[in-house]
């Protein structure tokens, strides 16, 4: 389970004054032009008060009644929180990417991208379903990584990332099983290359050169078979992968032969 997002940073003292401030809100949501502090105070409260949808509304008012203001900006990033926190990841996307497009310079920018690519990270589904919001995540938490690297942000977005990578990998596996079981072995091993070629520091790697494997065997390739699996053996000389391909391959690869890596030969 993934923990709380954190607020941004120009959020913690304005909860703190809203907490103070506010003496509670009212029924009535009618657009009424309020000041600035008024507005922003009662989004704030709203927020604490874990009424996502309200504060997002609220802060909405602070930029349409008071845009010059410096609390516009800030109720644009507190609209991106409110609205992940509400469950809107679409709204939180667009949020995000119209405050990074608005404010490319601004103090808290690198919390605008990370929680785009949050948005999209949270919606990963199974392998068996379309990949597109996990190639968003890692587009999205890519830019984190390679525009803030130095940010606190880096790290988390770091191992998102390598999970991503392998749900990807993951994608091209289960699709390279199935040409495999169906007999159509040269788009099978286009698939298994994919995942060697791409996620290298993958899980996956392992078994898809033991598929690689079976794919040559089936073809007739006696040799790329003994050079897939020897090549196996050097990188992952404990896998079961390994044992099953130097099976396959009759015992006549030498365990750690050749000693060269995989991108070597292809």
């Amino acid at each position: 389970m993934m923990r709380p997002l954190p607020l941004p940073r120009c959020a913690a003292l304005s909860l703190a004054l809203a907490l103070a401030a506010c003496s509670g809100g009212t029924k009535n949501q009618a657009y009424i032009e309020k000041p600035v502090d008024d507005l922003y105070n009662n989004a704030m409260d709203q927020l604490a008060n874990d009424e996502y949808s309200k504060a997002a509304t609220t802060f909405g008012q602070v930029e349409s009644q008071h845009p010059y203001s410096v609390w516009a900006t800030k109720s644009q990033l507190m609209a991106i929180y409110a609205n992940f926190q509400n469950g809107k990841y679409s709204d939180a996307v667009l949020a995000a990417d119209r405050f990074i497009q608005l404010h490319p310079g601004n103090k808290d920018i690198a919390y605008a991208y990370y929680i785009k690519a949050i948005c999209y990270y949270i919606q990963i589904t199974d392998v068996g379903r379309d990949q597109k919001i996990t190639e968003q995540a890692v587009k999205a938490l890519d830019d984190v990584v390679r525009r803030f690297p130095d940010s606190k942000y880096a790290r988390d977005a770091k191992l998102k990332l390598d999970f991503t990578h392998d749900h990807l990998a993951g994608k091209e596996m289960e699709i390279g099983r199935y040409y495999l079981k169906q007999g159509e072995y040269l788009a099978a091993m286009n698939r298994f290359r994919r995942v060697i070629d791409n996620y290298q520091t993958t899980t996956h790697v392992p078994e898809a050169l033991e598929r690689l494997v079976e794919c040559d065997l089936a073809l007739g390739l006696n040799k790329e078979a003994q050079e897939n699996a020897a090549v196996l053996g050097y990188n992952y000389p404990g896998s079961r992968w390994y044992e099953s391909a130097y099976a396959l391959v009759g015992g006549n690869t030498a365990p750690g032969q050749p000693k060269k890596s995989w991108w070597n030969l292809f």
